[in-house]
C-alpha cells in the first residue's frame, strides 16, 4: 500500500529552507573567496588519487582549515545530506516534476561539492567557477520546486 503524500506546507518549507541555506552557502563562499588563502601544502593537496585526496583535503579543511572555508565546506556537506532528504520528501508527494527538481537540485549540489573539493586540493579557478554555476542551477531547481508545490491546483 502506498504511503500518503506529505502535506504541501511541509514541501514548501523544505524547498524554501533549501533556497535559504543555499543563499547562506553563497555568502559564506564569497567571504571565503575574498578573504581566505588556502595553503599550497595541506593533506590532500595535489593528490594523485582524486577521491582519497578529497577525503584528506576536506578532513583537513573542516578540522584545521581557515574558519570561513571550513564553514563553507561543512555547510556544503550538510546541504548534500539535506538535498538527499528532500528527495525522500518529494518522492512521497508523487509529482514527477517536483521529484525531478529535487533530484536535479541534489545532483547539482553534489557536483558543486566535488568541484569545491577539487578547488581545495588543486587550486584551479575553473573548479570554483563550475561550483558557482552548479550552485545557481541548484537554486533554480529548488525555486522551481517551490513554485510547483505552492501553485494552486487546477482540477
Amino acid at each position: 500500500m502506498a504511503q500518503p503524500a506529505p502535506p504541501v506546507p511541509r514541501l514548501i518549507a523544505v524547498n524554501l529552507a533549501a533556497c535559504l541555506l543555499l543563499l547562506v552557502q553563497f555568502l559564506i563562499g564569497m567571504v571565503a573567496n575574498l578573504y581566505v588563502t588556502l595553503p599550497a601544502h595541506h593533506p590532500g593537496a595535489n593528490a594523485s588519487n582524486y577521491f582519497a585526496g578529497i577525503g584528506s583535503g576536506l578532513g583537513w579543511l573542516i578540522g584545521q582549515g581557515p574558519g570561513w572555508a571550513a564553514a563553507h565546506a561543512a555547510l556544503g556537506l550538510a546541504l548534500a545530506v539535506a538535498a538527499l532528504a528532500n528527495i525522500v520528501f518529494t518522492w512521497r508527494r508523487g509529482s514527477r516534476l517536483v521529484i525531478a527538481t529535487a533530484v536535479l537540485g541534489a545532483l547539482f549540489i553534489i557536483g558543486a561539492g566535488f568541484n569545491g573539493a577539487s578547488f581545495v586540493n588543486y587550486g584551479h579557478d575553473i573548479s570554483s567557477l563550475i561550483m558557482s554555476v552548479l550552485w545557481a542551477l541548484a537554486v533554480a531547481c529548488y525555486l522551481t520546486g517551490l513554485y510547483l508545490v505552492a501553485r494552486p491546483r487546477r482540477w
